[in-house]
């Protein structure tokens, strides 16, 4: 339902109510509120975390959270979530009765891309930005950011910051609306281990690429139809390495198997299905390799798949009874 139709879910003041936030979009990223409401994060992507209390939440395309309130008056709450451009937003209430309705907050102003989105350090004093005052960014046709491979942003001293998953110096590092906890990444710890805790038996490097203007996209500068399939070992333990070489945030999605994200040393790692890499990082999981058959790995936002952010994964080895079984339904997943 859009925001003129209210959707509505009723309480009876005192209860604790279990909300399950799923980011169905196709392209948006929603940062969520309920406005006199403190929220118990107690799952996410479908797997039990430890919990955190959080007063507003940003969540991926694909991404799901589960939260526990508590309102103990008897009025209207307005679940507020907000798009992360600040170009529109989806509501719905909490009420102890149909009809009700509560404030519906304003959008807030825009975040804007910093330097060091880009993998460069916002220190740049000893640069003379009054001698670009008659640079034409319209003439600038011919920049193809995706053949810049010598630029390694993995390689840069990003520094730390509120949430390990944005550059120091980031305009899009989240805050919450009114001044208190906004969840972050480092925030999210298994409930109880869902893997052993071992070493990788090796990494991959995934380089996520592509070009605002021309709006290509693309994995270390290849584009699906173009690319070998990602071949992994039944029973092996890979690490994945996700360097951010685009101003866009990617939420990056495995078929079939669970991403450990590195985030919290040891056993304690979150499981997601869906990992958000934001501009100019680089960030970390891993992967239990127990399903044989074929899998899509793509990002999950719907037009940089299509455009090519996409690898077909083959895991091989594992019962064969498995692994026909796997491909035909893998098939049919991408299919739909």
């Amino acid at each position: 339902k859009g925001p003129s139709q209210n959707w509505t879910g009723l309480f009876k003041p005192g209860e604790r109510i279990r909300l399950r936030f799923i980011n169905s979009s196709a392209m948006t990223y929603f940062d969520i509120r309920i406005p006199g409401l403190e929220m118990l994060v107690v799952q996410a992507d479908g797997n039990n975390v430890k919990p955190v209390n959080v007063d507003e939440f940003r969540i991926g395309v694909a991404e799901t959270y589960d939260v526990i309130v508590r309102p103990r008056e008897d009025k209207a709450y307005t679940i507020f979530a907000e798009s992360m451009g600040r170009s529109g937003f989806a509501r719905g209430t909490l009420a102890t009765a149909e009809g009700m309705e509560a404030d519906v907050p304003e959008l807030r102003s825009l975040s804007l891309l910093t330097m060091a989105d880009m993998g460069m350090s916002h220190d740049m004093a000893g640069m003379d930005h009054s001698a670009m005052k008659g640079m034409d960014h319209s003439k600038m046709k011919g920049m193809d950011h995706s053949k810049m491979k010598g630029m390694d942003h993995s390689k840069m001293d990003m520094g730390e910051s509120t949430d390990p998953f944005y550059a120091d110096g980031s305009g899009l590092i989240p805050t919450a609306a009114n001044g208190g906890k906004f969840l972050s990444y480092s925030d999210l710890r298994a409930q109880k281990p869902l893997y052993e805790d071992r070493e990788p038996t090796r990494e991959i490097e995934l380089r996520l690429t592509g070009n605002m203007e021309r709006y290509t996209w693309s994995i270390n500068g290849i584009k699906y139809e173009d690319a070998e399939p990602l071949r992994l070992q039944y029973g092996e333990r890979v690490r994945f390495k996700f360097v951010n070489e685009t101003m866009m945030t990617h939420p990056m999605h495995l078929h079939g198997m669970w991403s450990i994200l590195d985030v919290n040393a040891g056993k304690w790692n979150p499981i997601k299905h869906v990992i958000s890499v934001a501009p100019g990082t680089t960030v970390y999981t891993e992967t239990e390799v127990d399903e044989p058959g074929d899998w899509a790995f793509h990002c999950h936002l719907s037009y940089h798949a299509a455009a090519g952010m996409f690898r077909k994964v083959i895991v091989e080895g594992g019962p064969k009874n498995m692994t026909a079984l796997n491909s035909t339904t893998s098939t049919l997943g991408a299919v739909q």
